[in-house]
């Protein structure tokens, strides 16, 4: 076990002990109607990670009867929330098979998502599942099919979309005309770290690393690789499927409502130093070429995104304008002629903001019902199953996040190809570039297709 580990399994125990005095143990035999299944309850984070949080959020609405994770120290710990009563697996074919779950929870890895929320969905179960959805352009339209398909309820866990005070009043101020027309959105998601190559080592005894790496290309175990994923394309997309998962879907929301996505992408960034100047994405993504054992997405970028309607959504690691007083690094300036606001998770600010009248304010509501597909702005996991009860649209559905998703690939293949890319967002191609379009897929490992 390598000295990390140690220092995880103490820290975690540690944490652990607290906080069995500070809550008690969430009831296995709670009396709910719907079967629970969690599949992926561990992270980068240690005990109180986004994966087990979404779930322990579900198990409020409903029983939960099963956890599934390639990690046994993850399952243990989730276990022992439900007094060690809940059934325990580490394949989730099996799970699903055993279990029939009527809801699962998915917080594995990126590179996981859609591979198990097609087999979940194709089980009989509405599937709640972290973000980023997608890790290809591709992969969005499948599990959009299979969505359609099976007509399961699909919330993706991107909650900024819940956020009444916030982002919901961001967007509905766009959408009502209270920033004027023309309204353009300029956005800081961060950069990646630039670290690597890792040594590689034996994997713990308790966690499958072989299915960990699943349908992604083979590696050895480091640390990085696992708790660090998202700054590895082959398991994620670096700041821009994590922050932007959450910004982008934000900005396009309000900028291009019922668009099906931009129409042209053009960029400049930079990779880590782990990616060669001259390195043929092409190949890596067909499975033929492989990177060193580090981080290797974009450290930094500027990204700008045309719709056509003319809006403009501009991505960045950092945003900085000379002589205007803007410069952030997390966030979105939504601006239009007749003024500008700027939102993140801790406040929501701008003249036009200041200026709302009663009136404005009954406006906003009136559109934030509608933005909430009818239902009252609250819980992210609470409209989920508000949706599985009455069988409705959830507000962060497969169909606006696939059209999010596609977004965020576009500008990391744009940065890959280092040149302006046109796309046409009805038949999800690119204009006579077939370079770009081999970039829409991946090829899964042997055994994991």
């Amino acid at each position: 076990m390598s000295t990390s580990r140690r220092h995880f399994l103490k820290t975690t125990a540690a944490a652990g002990s607290i906080a069995a005095v500070a809550s008690p143990a969430i009831a296995a035999d709670q009396p709910k109607k719907l079967r629970l299944a969690a599949i992926g309850v561990g992270g980068s984070r240690g005990r109180y990670n986004r994966g087990g949080s979404i779930a322990r959020d579900a198990a409020k609405h409903a029983k939960m009867v099963a956890v599934c994770d390639v990690d046994d120290l993850h399952t243990k710990e989730f276990n022992e929330a439900f007094g060690g009563k809940l059934n325990t697996y580490r394949d989730y074919r099996e799970m699903l098979e055993k279990e029939k779950p009527e809801v699962v929870t998915i917080g594995t890895p990126d590179h996981w998502h859609v591979p198990i929320a097609i087999a979940a969905l194709r089980s009989g179960a509405d599937v709640y599942c972290e973000k980023p959805l997608t890790l290809t352009i591709d992969e969005g339209k499948q599990i959009r099919k299979v969505v359609e398909e099976t007509g399961r309820v699909f919330q993706v866990g991107t909650q900024q979309r819940s956020s009444k005070s916030l982002f919901l009043t961001a967007v509905a101020m766009v959408h009502t005309g209270m920033l004027g027309e023309n309204v353009n959105a300029y956005l800081a998601i961060g950069g990646a770290p630039n670290e690597g190559p890792f040594e590689t080592e034996d994997p713990p005894e308790d966690l499958d690393w072989n299915m960990w790496v699943g349908p992604a290309p083979e590696a050895g175990y480091c640390e990085q690789r696992r708790r660090m994923f998202r700054w590895f394309f082959e398991y994620s997309g670096g700041k821009m499927t994590d922050w932007g998962a959450h910004h982008i879907d934000i900005a396009q929301w309000a900028l291009a409502p019922g668009e099906d996505g931009p129409v042209k992408v053009a960029g400049t960034g930079k990779f880590t130093k782990n990616v060669p100047s001259d390195f043929n994405w092409n190949a890596f993504f067909n499975g033929e070429a492989s990177l060193p054992n580090g981080y290797n997405t974009a450290t930094e970028f500027h990204v700008d995104l045309t719709f056509a309607n003319g809006s403009l959504m501009s991505v960045n690691s950092h945003y900085k304008r000379e002589g205007d007083n803007v410069d952030f690094q997390n966030g979105i300036l939504f601006e239009g002629d007749k003024g500008r606001i700027f939102v993140n998770r801790g406040k929501l600010e701008g003249r036009p903001v200041d200026e709302l009248s009663d009136e404005d304010r009954k406006q906003l509501d009136e559109k934030i019902i509608e933005l909430c597909k009818g239902k009252k702005p609250g819980s992210h996991m609470g409209n989920f199953f508000a949706c599985i009860e009455d069988r409705g649209k959830p507000i962060s559905d497969v169909w606006s996040h696939h059209r999010t998703m596609t977004s965020c690939h576009l500008c990391n293949i744009a940065l890959m190809l280092g040149r302006e890319l046109k796309w046409d967002p009805k038949s999800e191609q690119f204009i006579d570039d077939e370079q770009a379009n081999e970039l829409m897929s991946r090829k899964s490992r042997d055994g994991f297709a």
